[in-house]
């Protein structure tokens, strides 16, 4: 049965039955608009963290990395599920996911009933397979070990002596760290050789195979991926198991302070060089799964100084909240001073960032450079909050927002990478 008229039937068949597991929509909630973030502070005078929207932003990148990318899309919801960004990026032309929980699956399947989703989390509970594979359509599964490709074969089955005819396995290969900012195979992936056994394995048993890899967070060198792409034709070569699919995954870099990858056209290149060299049947798709680099212009977020105690500002957000990134990998983000004086001074010096929680560890050591005269009660905008950043905040010591507006501004100026 195809793809999508399977899909037509569950979604069909969910309404029909009223039932509880029914994928409806999630309501759109609508938000107040600014031309600016400057416009937005000075008129809510937010005294909570405050969320600025660019979704604008977000579908041009989208849009960008679908034309340019040399293979099919697949965005990683983990790195901002909001349904705000997620429609952006829908609208930018991405129309699959790589999802990683039941959640995550029940969100974009309530989205977009028809889109393409691929379960590349390679450790699952066997609750979360049968209902992904039964009750949400999803028929792309990672494994990174045999016992969790059995796992996958026994929850799809119809009845004991059954298995289903349609899964997509897609074996996860471990690669080397390269030039990542945060390797990703440590706790995932499996080695060369027990991978070519895997592909074989699943070969026999589904109907598609895949291999994926992904050569780390923040990835900075372009011949990272071609290192990964000769790995991955090693193993394809060993198992000796024609490809329906190879997945790339994700690890594309966006621009921080200090921080200036390659862009992503050369990136493009070293993964269609790396994939011409492989010996692949002509109907193998080739998979992407970009995350930070599609997200990472979603947001802004500004927070108000409640105290300076001289070069440390203490803010209401922090490393247990939206700044996460900041105070367990030292992460740095463009900052500017909003503010109601008449005057502000010209002379910058850095600062550290200290949270509202009563935790000594909610620090951001930056250094984040504002100008010398920064006071309580004015407004800090941090940019490119998109990737990870509202995704990992925790309610801890009760200092949780989700306040948010949408910002109309030109776009260009929260344009992350090219």
């Amino acid at each position: 049965m195809a793809y999508d008229q399977h899909i037509s039937e569950i979604v069909a068949g969910l309404a029909e039955a009223g039932s509880n597991q029914k994928t409806t929509k999630p309501t759109h909630k609508s938000l107040r608009q600014f031309a600016s973030v400057e416009t937005a502070v000075k008129t809510l005078r937010p005294t909570e963290a405050l969320h600025c929207l660019h979704p604008e932003a977000v579908r041009q990148t989208a849009a960008a990395f679908v034309a340019g990318f040399p293979g099919l899309v697949y965005y990683a919801v983990k790195v901002n599920p909001d349904p705000s960004v997620l429609r952006a990026i829908h609208a930018g032309g991405v129309a699959r996911f790589d999802v990683a929980s039941l959640p995550e699956i029940k969100l974009v399947r309530g989205l977009f009933p028809h889109a393409r989703l691929a379960y590349t989390h390679p450790v699952k509970s066997r609750e979360s397979i049968r209902s992904a594979y039964f009750n949400y359509g999803v028929r792309d599964f990672a494994v990174d070990t045999f016992e969790e490709l059995h796992k996958i074969l026994e929850e799809t089955s119809a009845t004991k002596d059954l298995l289903a005819s349609d899964l997509s396995i897609l074996v996860r290969l471990a690669m080397p760290k390269g030039s990542a900012t945060h390797d990703l195979s440590r706790k995932f992936g499996a080695a060369p050789h027990e991978a070519a056994q895997l592909l074989r394995d699943a070969d026999k048993v589904a109907a598609k195979v895949g291999l994926c890899f992904h050569v780390g967070s923040q990835t900075m060198d372009p011949q990272s991926y071609a290192l990964g792409l000769k790995l991955a034709g090693e193993v394809i070569e060993a198992a000796g198991v024609p490809l329906d699919v190879l997945n790339v995954g994700g690890g594309f870099p966006v621009t921080y302070p200090d921080v200036v990858p390659p862009p992503l056209s050369d990136y493009f290149a070293a993964i269609k060089a790396g994939v011409e060299k492989i010996k692949l049947p002509k109907s193998c798709e080739i998979w992407g799964e970009p995350g930070r680099v599609l997200a990472t212009p979603a947001e802004t977020l500004v927070v108000r100084v409640d105290l300076r105690k001289g070069d440390a500002l203490y803010i209401n957000d922090g490393g247990y909240g939206s700044l996460m990134d900041g105070m367990l990998l030292g992460q740095r983000w463009p900052v500017r001073l909003i503010h109601t004086r008449q005057h502000v001074s010209k002379t910058m010096i850095p600062y550290i960032f200290y949270g509202p929680t009563c935790d000594s560890l909610d620090v951001l050591k930056g250094p984040f450079y504002l100008p010398d005269d920064v006071c309580e009660g004015d407004w800090i905008a941090l940019s490119q909050q998109g990737a990870y950043c509202s995704a990992m905040r925790t309610n801890f010591n009760g200092f949780y927002t989700d306040l948010q507006v949408e910002i109309l501004e030109p776009t260009t100026k929260r344009r992350s990478a090219k």
